[in-house]
């Protein structure tokens, strides 16, 4: 089975409170120490996702806004916005909190067949709630990995897992690549098991779904991610296969 959409909101609600309470934690040291992404301190990394959950607002209330339009690959803006933040890491945290109930809220009452502008296309409300979990997830690594603070997956990937299946047809023509339709059978961290895609596809990906998510994350190499795959096509997915849009 794949991930139930009518209940990512609460599982996107659950990733909030327990990040927050991983972030209340944090001395001020640990908040001007370097994350994972390149260049970003971990205030910095949650200031960009306080930005970008305002953004969440932003585009439910206007759809036509623009606040995505840009001259320049996304990843040069994202990267400059950050480096010209002001505020305290006490600040940074607060508008993150404020940010992620406001995000939640306007998520929760949002026209679920109303796609909206984000990033690469439109999306439906609830697939953008899978996004925001996506990339909370992915930057809680980067924080959490060089701080030495435990931070077990939970069954909530199965979201993640979800989304990054759901666009591998966009990642392949990305890449150039002739999409076609790819079986996964991942393991989630309960031991759970979660099937995405035809079952008779050609092309099967076998293994435990926080490595699956990694990857798409680019967190981790499908080379070094014990991940099974069955079919050239398989391959060729895994290499492509990403959580986010470029």
């Amino acid at each position: 089975m794949g991930a139930p959409a009518d209940d990512v909101l609460d599982d996107l609600a659950a990733e909030y409170a327990r990040i927050e309470t991983i972030l209340a934690s944090l001395t001020d040291a640990q908040w001007d120490a370097p994350s994972a992404a390149p260049g970003w301190t971990i205030a910095d990394t949650v200031f960009h996702l306080a930005a970008t959950e305002e953004g969440v607002v932003s585009t439910l209330a206007t759809a036509d806004d623009g606040w995505t339009t840009r001259d320049r690959p996304l990843d040069e803006v994202i990267d400059a916005a950050v480096r010209g933040r002001t505020g305290t890491s006490a600040e940074v945290f607060n508008r993150w909190r404020a940010a992620t109930a406001t995000s939640i809220a306007a998520l929760a009452v949002a026209d679920p067949n109303t796609r909206v502008r984000w990033a690469a296309a439109p999306l439906k409300p609830r697939t953008l709630a899978t996004t925001r979990l996506a990339e909370h997830w992915a930057h809680m690594l980067d924080i959490t990995g060089p701080l030495g603070i435990d931070n077990p997956d939970t069954d909530r990937v199965r979201h993640i897992a979800w989304l990054g299946h759901s666009t591998l047809p966009y990642a392949m023509r990305l890449a150039g690549l002739e999409p076609a339709d790819v079986y996964c059978s991942l393991t989630a961290p309960s031991g759970r098991v979660f099937t995405y895609g035809p079952t008779d596809a050609g092309a099967r990906i076998t293994g435990a779904m926080g490595a699956f998510c990694r990857v798409g994350a680019r967190r981790l190499d499908a080379a070094d991610a014990g991940l099974r795959t069955t079919g050239g096509t398989a391959r060729d997915a895994l290499r492509v296969l990403r959580n986010y849009a470029a």
